[in-house]
């Protein structure tokens, strides 16, 4: 009995959070116990220096979290920074303001969102029928290191997806709404999944719910407008300073680091190809032919579209394996939920295979 009260107290959600929690120690020792070293500051954009570090990402949360109303001095392109404001004005709001607390808060703000993630990807995957130990992949998969090690917005961006994805499960629909709507705030790619749910209720002529879930937008869509009249430029696009266009050829810019550096493109490739490329195909072959034989799922439907995007991914991501490590969650937390609808044990299991993504976080493959 005890053994048995035991085995339901460890779930995936306390795995997951319980090794996240053992890195980010480690990453607190290797750095002397200074939370901010997870933000990545670059002396480029922190201090002004045109020929300085570049850091990454993460230093521009941090940067709007310190001063939400002035920190455009401080990143390398506002508007697209700052439409994914959620992550660093709940990291502000727990720190309650004070700039000591925030670059602990960014970190407490993403323990918490991965920890979310999984639980409602295991509640998920047990209420279709399959085990809940399959959430690791989503727990545990590289791009939530990546995350949590750069004070980055997508562990809470992809849980609200996740836990928006829950409420629909239970027939909880203005939940939906509000965690879609939320999700889109912490980061703009997670419409694809919003869109996925909309076609699924257009074919099903849910007509009500479909309009329901439209309404998600209407936050995000103001937020854009407000961005234009202050900053002058909607968020919206391919990424930050150096970004190119995005690639109107599948697999364009993947192929044309080739026509730069055979080298590097062999070297990029050997990150990409097993990480996001074949998984991309797989998951495009996979939803096309679950849809050829009537099965019309929001969870397939987000398989199709989370597997095209890869495709068309501009250049300037393809060469960089920590973005790619990134912009790869939503597909593989899209292939999870896949596995989970079909039950096919194949599928549940290669998901797994994700886990193994943390080795280049870990082995400093990511810009830290």
């Amino acid at each position: 009995m005890v053994n048995r009260t035991h085995r339901k107290l460890i779930s995936p959600t306390l795995v997951a959070l319980a090794v996240m929690l053992l890195y980010a120690t480690i990453v607190l020792a290797q750095n002397g116990g200074d939370p901010l070293a997870f933000a990545v500051l670059g002396t480029k954009f922190s201090q002004g220096m045109p020929n300085g570090t570049t850091g990454y990402d993460g230093q521009f949360a941090y940067q709007i979290a310190l001063s939400p109303a002035h920190a455009a001095p401080f990143i390398d392109v506002p508007a697209y920074r700052y439409q994914r404001i959620l992550y660093p004005m709940l990291a502000r709001l727990l720190a309650a303001g004070n700039s000591a607390l925030i670059p602990w808060s960014l970190i407490a703000v993403n323990l918490l969102a991965i920890g979310a993630g999984t639980f409602a990807t295991a509640r998920i995957l047990s209420a279709l029928g399959v085990s809940r130990w399959f959430a690791l992949g989503y727990g545990l998969y590289g791009g939530q290191f990546l995350v949590l090690r750069t004070d980055l917005n997508e562990a809470l961006a992809q849980a609200l997806v996740q836990l928006a994805a829950l409420a629909w499960l239970k027939k909880r629909f203005g939940w939906m709404v509000i965690l879609f709507a939320l999700a889109a705030l912490a980061k703009e790619t997670t419409l694809i999944f919003a869109a996925a749910f909309g076609l699924y209720f257009l074919w099903k002529r849910e007509w009500r719910t479909a309009g329901l879930l439209a309404l998600a937008g209407v936050p995000f869509a103001a937020w854009q407008l407000f961005l234009w009249q202050w900053l002058g430029a909607f968020g919206v696009g391919s990424g930050g300073e150096g970004a190119t266009p995005f690639s109107l050829i599948p697999l364009g810019g993947w192929l044309w680091m080739a026509q730069v550096s055979v080298a590097a493109f062999a070297l990029v490739s050997l990150v990409v190809v097993p990480l996001s490329i074949f998984p991309a195909l797989a998951g495009l072959w996979l939803s096309v032919r679950s849809l050829s034989v009537k099965l019309v799922h929001p969870f397939v439907l987000a398989l199709l579209l989370n597997s095209a995007v890869i495709l068309f991914l501009p250049a300037s991501t393809f060469r960089e394996p920590a973005a790619m490590v990134r912009l790869t969650q939503g597909l593989a937390a899209s292939m999870l939920l896949f596995g989970g609808l079909t039950k096919s044990r194949r599928v549940l299991l290669y998901s797994q295979l994700w886990i193994l993504s943390a080795a280049l976080v870990v082995n400093g493959v990511a810009p830290v």
